[in-house]
């Protein structure tokens, strides 16, 4: 019997994760990119829970140096009224098992260069460069893909899933209704900072009446900055708007850092939400950032695609053990029966906690902070929240 084939469209961070993993299951993957592939130069890094992290060392993603894993033992919640006015009022610690971290930061760049150079020794992977897809059509059983370049090739697939953001240009028609969405008409502003050598094992979130604020080790002497702006307060003039941002962010890491350097450039992005309600269609499966985009503040977007990919990797390996169509209407809507509304509650959670740190009244401000130190005595309600940012909603 042939292999089955999948057909993975994106070669973003998502896109690479989801071929090098499902070709494990000893399954045929073309990864379709638009642009040529190439070693990433991005400054952004992601955070892995302990849960995940072990999923990528079974993967062996986590093969390459252990230290571009950095893991944190803590996490702390500021709320502050201006750069010398810090108040803790939350803080978590894995006390009953300090072999599980709160989190493992690794740089983009690093994942991304690793899973490209191990995804071009794979026989069972060809990445397919500078591939337009135009549209989807259903052939004789399975999905055929017509391409840009007008060479008259098709390839069959037996399962597409797609990974290129909100990007769905091809597959309007299908997808364009099903979902909710929503701009938070914010800034994610990110950089890399040098400095003194510490210890450097706790995340550390800093609310701000008009933003967020996130220092994330990656080092004992480098940190990467994740600072949400609402995109009013910044100014058009790009000089003008660099210098200022690195005077604030010195500002505001003084408290927690010394000798800061900037050594990477400062990057933006858009911070939308994005959650949709229909995950498949004909042999056809939505994926990562297509599927979810949450607020960073948390920390667990690439956790919850990670998550899938658990979920979607055992319901495959189970399947193609039983030699089923692994692009099956059955199988995709175990895929999603199982992730959506796991995702779902997990989105809204997220967008939650996002308001509820972004108030802007000082009244609300103070309840809110009351809260959340009441919160911050409560050992079961931690261990709950440890649990849930670990391992997501079971249920």
């Amino acid at each position: 019997m042939n292999k089955q084939k999948i057909c993975v469209i994106g070669a973003g961070l998502s896109g690479l994760i989801t071929a090098f993993a499902l070709s494990k299951l000893d399954i045929s993957v073309d990864l379709i990119a638009e642009s040529e592939v190439k070693n990433s130069t991005t400054n952004r890094t992601t955070a892995i829970s302990q849960n995940n992290y072990n999923f990528l060392k079974r993967l062996n993603v986590s093969n390459f140096p252990q230290k571009e894993f950095w893991p944190c033992s803590e996490m702390e919640i500021y709320s502050a009224n201006g750069a010398e006015k810090y108040k803790k009022i939350f803080d978590l610690k894995n006390e009953n098992n300090t072999s599980e971290k709160i989190l493992y930061m690794v740089k983009n760049s690093k994942i991304i260069d690793y899973l490209l150079k191990n995804i071009k020794k794979n026989s069972l992977i060809k990445i397919k460069n500078k591939k337009k897809v135009l549209q989807i059509e259903n052939e004789e059983f399975l999905n055929v893909i017509k391409f840009g370049d007008n060479n008259g090739l098709k390839k069959k697939y037996n399962l597409i899933i797609v990974c290129t953001g909100n990007n769905l240009n091809f597959l309007k028609k299908k997808f364009a209704q099903d979902k909710l969405e929503r701009s938070y008409k914010e800034i994610a502003i990110t950089t890399i900072l040098k400095h003194k050598t510490v210890k450097n094992k706790i995340a550390r979130q800093i609310f701000f009446k008009d933003s967020i604020f996130a220092i994330l080790p990656i080092s004992k002497n480098k940190s990467s900055i994740v600072w949400s702006l609402n995109k009013k307060d910044l100014s058009s003039n790009k000089t003008q708007l660099n210098k200022f941002l690195k005077k604030k962010i010195k500002d505001h890491t003084r408290k927690f850092l010394r000798g800061v350097v900037f050594i990477s450039k400062i990057e933006f992005g858009n911070l939308n939400l994005l959650i949709r309600k229909n995950y498949f269609d004909e042999r056809i499966l939505l994926f990562g950032d297509t599927l979810h985009l949450v607020h960073p503040l948390t920390g667990q977007g690439f956790n919850m695609v990670l998550r899938d990919l658990q979920i979607l990797e055992g319901i495959l390996k189970e399947k193609i053990k039983l030699g089923l169509d692994i692009g099956s209407f059955d199988i995709l809507s175990e895929f999603s029966m199982k992730a959506k509304y796991k995702n779902f509650i997990y989105s809204l959670g997220i967008d939650f906690l996002k308001n509820f740190f972004s108030l802007k009244q000082d009244s609300l401000n103070s309840l809110r902070n009351r809260i959340v130190i009441k919160a911050n005595k409560n050992n079961f309600f931690k261990k709950q929240i440890i649990k849930i940012a670990n391992q997501g909603i079971n249920f």
